[in-house]
């Protein structure tokens, strides 16, 4: 691989949708609209799951507690989420990506990749395309979009960023290079908290600084993440749009209304959480072999427990047998637990009865 990548120049759009859930529920009912609205969560337990941009001004965000949240901002209104309508708005949008392109690769509900560089429309601009499906997705859903449009996945994501909310942005590959330098490295997708904060102590705070680290450098410090970070200091992103991405990790969990104490208790609800989980999966033919349980105390510390079989889960008493094994090994618990989650990984899927290997991504929100 050199500086300058050797494929030919592609078209990849981001589609993000503007604060997805907040905005269904501010469009189905009028009385929200305006207003700081938080989907999720309650005023005492639980967390935000997303946050309408009237609430975020006060700095209300997805994942804050939501005793926080009210917090900062006394005049928070929470939602109960309601997953069925935002996957069925999430499935429109979808129609409206296939009827440009076969090439999509959603991430979660509210955003995908695109790649336009060969579209259905026979449309030479992608940046066009970007504006034709942000005015559809207004029309057809009363909701916004921002896009971002580039000549690779890493940039197109920055730039659906950049002009937040129903923005569109476009990085030509005379800018990339120059508009990574810039900015900070914790802006970068694909760079966490915790990942930022170990460059920042190495000295590396913005892309300009990421380019001048050595290869070799990096490896040694983000082990195979290194050449991920080395490449994109330098606008460089091979990855390919894919259409058939596979979700690595089936997971539920649930945050209770009162703090458990007893493994009784944390049993009945790690059932509830697990056979959801099972149920989705037995619905999509997916097995797995690692069996990860999530608890979280009362004072928000944060613990996981896993486990990995050699041949994947058989069914729901095999899931909840591994997970109740780890439960117990927590117990007695040294302070009550406000959430229980079940998550199933290294997933498998069977093989077709055709002998085809076509793969689905998948997805589940609870």
């Amino acid at each position: 691989m050199t500086d300058s990548p050797a494929t030919p120049v592609r078209k990849v759009i981001h589609i993000d949708m503007d604060a997805f859930y907040a905005s269904v529920e501010q469009r189905d009912n009028p009385e929200l609209r305006g207003k700081p609205v938080a989907v999720g969560g309650s005023r005492e337990r639980g967390v935000v799951a997303a946050a309408s941009y009237e609430a975020r001004k006060f700095g209300v965000r997805s994942a804050m507690p939501s005793v926080t949240a009210k917090r900062k901002c006394p005049e928070l209104i929470f939602v109960k989420p309601r997953f069925d309508a935002y996957r069925a708005v999430s499935a429109q949008i979808r129609d409206i990506f296939a009827d440009y392109t076969p090439l999509i690769e959603p991430l979660s509900l509210d955003e995908a990749y695109l790649d336009v560089t060969q579209n259905l429309k026979g449309i030479a601009s992608a940046t066009q395309i970007a504006e034709d499906i942000r005015a559809r997705i207004r029309a057809e859903t009363q909701l916004t979009a921002s896009a971002g449009v580039s000549y690779n996945k890493f940039l197109a994501k920055l730039a659906s960023d950049h002009n937040k909310p129903d923005g569109l942005f476009v990085i030509t590959p005379r800018m990339g290079p120059g508009f990574v330098e810039s900015l900070p490295v914790g802006r970068f997708h694909g760079i966490g908290p915790a990942t930022a904060a170990k460059m920042n102590r190495l000295g590396i705070e913005t892309g300009a600084d990421l380019r001048e680290r050595s290869l070799p450098f990096l490896q040694q410090h983000f082990g195979k993440a290194g050449h991920f970070y080395y490449w994109i200091s330098r606008g460089v992103d091979e990855r390919p749009v894919r259409p058939d991405r596979i979700r690595k990790s089936v997971g539920a969990e649930d945050t209770f209304a009162a703090d458990l104490f007893t493994l009784e208790d944390a049993q009945a609800e790690v059932a509830k959480v697990g056979e959801k989980v099972w149920r989705y999966c037995e619905k999509h033919s997916i097995r797995g072999r690692t069996v990860t349980l999530k608890v979280k105390y009362a004072d928000f510390q944060q613990i996981t427990r896993s486990r990995t079989q050699h041949v994947p889960v058989t069914g729901a008493a095999d899931l909840l047998g591994i997970a109740n094994d780890l439960l117990a090994g927590v117990f007695p618990t040294p302070k009550g637990i406000r959430l229980l989650g079940v998550t199933l990984s290294s997933l498998e899927e069977p093989a077709r009865e055709d002998g085809g290997d076509d793969t689905q991504q998948l997805k589940l929100t609870l």
